[in-house]
């Protein structure tokens, strides 16, 4: 587990997981690193029955490019993005020069009904 895994989109990117759990409020933290030529093609994440939430803390920005595009933040500060990405699409921009490392926290909420 505790070891650098490749990015689920295909993006050229590398997750480390620090915290999984898929029991009573599922949740994840993964600190993500994103090298020069990576990126992110413009996606929505599919749960069930949950309303998905992710909070990214942009550790290190890249020198480049590397800018996270997404339709809709609830929360929008230089480096800290709290979003939706079961109904938002989201998408970070190729890294042209530099490394780009993310703290990523994610949480579902079930459904009520």
């Amino acid at each position: 587990m505790f070891k650098w895994i490749k990015g689920r989109r295909s993006g050229d990117y590398e997750k480390f997981p620090i915290i999984i759990n898929k029991f009573i409020l599922p949740f994840d933290i993964y600190l993500l690193k994103f090298p020069q030529g990576s990126s992110i093609q413009p996606h929505v994440d599919e749960v069930d029955n949950s309303r998905h939430y992710r909070l990214n803390i942009i550790l290190k920005k890249a020198e480049s490019g590397g800018n996270f595009l997404c339709g809709k933040e609830l929360i929008s500060f230089q480096r800290i993005k709290l979003f939706r990405p079961d109904i938002h699409e989201h998408s970070v921009t190729k890294i042209e020069r530099g490394t780009r490392y993310v703290l990523s926290i994610g949480w579902c909420l079930k459904q009520k009904g």
